[in-house]
């Protein structure tokens, strides 16, 4: 099974900056889609960018176009999400997540990662 490690939260100004990490390991990702999300207290789970290993091709959600990047480097097996102009309401508990390029579900969660912005 597939098994992913978040890491890079923590405590930022508004207007700051974190990168988020995604360890993986367990089973091949080459045909393997990878996403981020995010969930606020009170709120729904969100999406909020996917990367493919082949082809690198992207997603991003208009609420974070523009402010968040999403990219793969395939020699350390790791996801990153780099977070610029991060807002208040960006404060939330970010999750890597994988799926099978055949299913919508990811199936695949880490444990989550705390990140808050402070105004």
């Amino acid at each position: 099974q597939v098994q992913l490690v978040e890491s890079g939260g923590g405590l930022v100004q508004a207007g700051g900056s974190l990168r988020l990490s995604c360890a993986a390991s367990g089973r091949t990702f080459s045909s393997y889609v990878m996403g981020w999300f995010r969930q606020a207290p009170g709120k729904e789970r969100d999406l909020l960018a996917t990367i493919t290993w082949t082809g690198g091709r992207t997603y991003y959600a208009d609420s974070v176009k523009g402010r968040f990047t999403i990219s793969g480097d395939n020699a350390k097996n790791t996801v990153y999400l780099q977070m610029n102009s991060l807002k208040p309401e960006d404060t939330a508990v970010y999750y890597c997540a994988a799926r099978s390029v055949l299913t919508y579900d990811y199936n695949y969660w880490g444990q989550g990662t705390q990140v808050t912005v402070s105004s």
